[in-house]
């Protein structure tokens, strides 16, 4: 699994079939201290999460694990929006 922040959506007119009424977002890794890093990428989303949200992503076979997205062709999926991250005993995000 991953931390990632939500940085956009998706609009699919033309997609596979399976993928029609899911939500798609763009989202970018971060840190523990919400520092972005690496390549945006697309996770269909299970959590009504929204532009702005730290998520936990997981991706591979186990994204196509959950009920929401058995059988679906994707590769990502958000499975939480996170409220806060502690490290090492200091909070480092806290959702607003």
């Amino acid at each position: 699994m991953r931390i990632a922040s939500v940085i956009g959506t998706v609009v699919a007119t033309m997609k596979q079939e399976k993928l029609s009424g899911r939500k798609l977002l763009l989202v970018r890794e971060v840190n523990t201290a919400g520092k972005a890093s690496g390549e945006p990428f697309v996770a269909i989303d299970t959590v009504d999460a929204g532009k702005g949200d730290i998520v936990v992503v997981t991706e591979g076979s186990s994204a196509r694990q959950t009920t929401f997205t058995d059988g679906l062709p994707i590769d990502a999926v958000i499975v939480a929006v996170i409220d806060s991250l502690e490290v090492e005993g200091k909070v480092t995000y806290r959702k607003q």
